[in-house]
């Protein structure tokens, strides 16, 4: 509450505080950021480590990449000491010409293709599966701990991992998928070996790694829903669809919006499931742009270190547009983030 003092305000002691607050906005951007280390500088002295780390192993390289994709660096013309004789760089900055040659290229039109096929299709199922595990488990029953348990489990073995033994599983010969099959008087299936089987096959592997994240986030997200919701619509008449479809997906949102956003950038350059488990194969069928990428620069020969940046940099501008689209139309309906 005001207090009248009955004394007038002093003019002078008003414009002298108005020019402190004008000075003390108007103070320059050195000045603030020295004030900003002199208060916050164990803050500053914790981040240093990890912005250092990150700028070593992850702007570092970037940088190189757009750089070398604006030349025509190959294993030929490259700096390389061979024995006691160093032999210098001869390669030359060509502008976006890499860049121009690739779009001009069917082959990458065709990744670009199988790409976006293979991303949609293990993400929308992963979340689909991840969904329904999460309204499963989130019931009470016995021995839900120990279901929640053995789903996360996939995640817990390393890719690498899990990728060679589903590539032991789908051995035509040997494998555990076509004996059973035998046992039923069903002929082997080709899994790697066909070129539609592969695709079926890499993102059948893709899902099972991908749906204990979809289930731990989703699961967490439905704990965070309050109970009374589903009494109230229940008391009201509400069926089931009715309540998953007014309460349960409203209140997933914005949890939903960001595992979608992470598991699309990670599936988009999911590596080692592809080159593990088919190489590309059969032929090219499974390829896509992050293991061409990777064959332009350490498999094929002479080694393309500009072609490959440049196919690593439009993968990180399509995703960058991705994630700019993608969060606008989140804008749109109201979920910032």
């Amino acid at each position: 509450m005001a207090v009248d003092t009955g004394r007038p305000m002093d003019p002078a002691a008003g414009a002298k505080g108005a020019r402190g607050r004008v000075r003390k906005a108007g103070t320059p951007p050195p000045r603030r950021i020295r004030d900003a280390l002199a208060r916050h500088w164990y803050a500053w002295a914790m981040v240093a480590p990890v912005v250092i780390v990150i700028g070593l192993i992850i702007g570092y390289p970037l940088v190189r990449g757009v750089y070398l994709s604006l030349t025509d660096a190959n294993e030929a013309n490259v700096e390389r000491t061979i024995g006691v004789n160093h032999i210098p760089a001869t390669y030359k900055t060509v502008g976006l010409d890499n860049f121009r040659a690739i779009l001009d290229d069917q082959v990458f039109w065709d990744r670009l293709s199988w790409t976006v096929t293979w991303t949609v299709s293990c993400v929308a199922l992963t979340f689909a599966i991840g969904l329904g595990l999460a309204v499963l488990l989130n019931r009470r029953f016995a021995g839900r701990t120990l279901y929640r348990s053995l789903l996360i489990l996939p995640w817990a073995v390393p890719a690498f991992v899990s990728v060679f033994a589903w590539r032991l599983l789908y051995n035509e010969k040997n494998g555990i998928l076509n004996k059973v099959l035998h046992g039923g008087g069903i002929d082997a299936v080709p899994w790697l070996n066909d070129p539609t089987m592969a695709k079926v096959s890499v993102i059948a592997v893709n899902i099972w790694l991908g749906v204990p994240f979809m289930l731990v986030a989703l699961l967490g997200g439905l704990q965070s829903i309050p109970g009374e919701l589903y009494e109230a619509a229940e008391m009201d008449g509400a069926s089931p669809w009715q309540r998953f479809r007014h309460i349960t997906l409203p209140g997933l949102r914005s949890v939903s919006s960001t595992v979608i956003l992470l598991s699309t950038i990670w599936t988009f350059n999911m590596f080692p499931v592809i080159f593990l488990l088919t190489r590309g194969g059969p032929g090219d069928s499974t390829e896509i742009l992050v293991t061409y990428a990777y064959r332009l620069s350490f498999v094929n020969s002479p080694r393309d270190f500009a072609g490959a940046s440049a196919w690593g940099v439009l993968i990180l501008l399509i995703l960058m547009l991705f994630a700019v689209v993608y969060r606008r139309s989140l804008r749109k309906q109201g979920e910032v983030w």
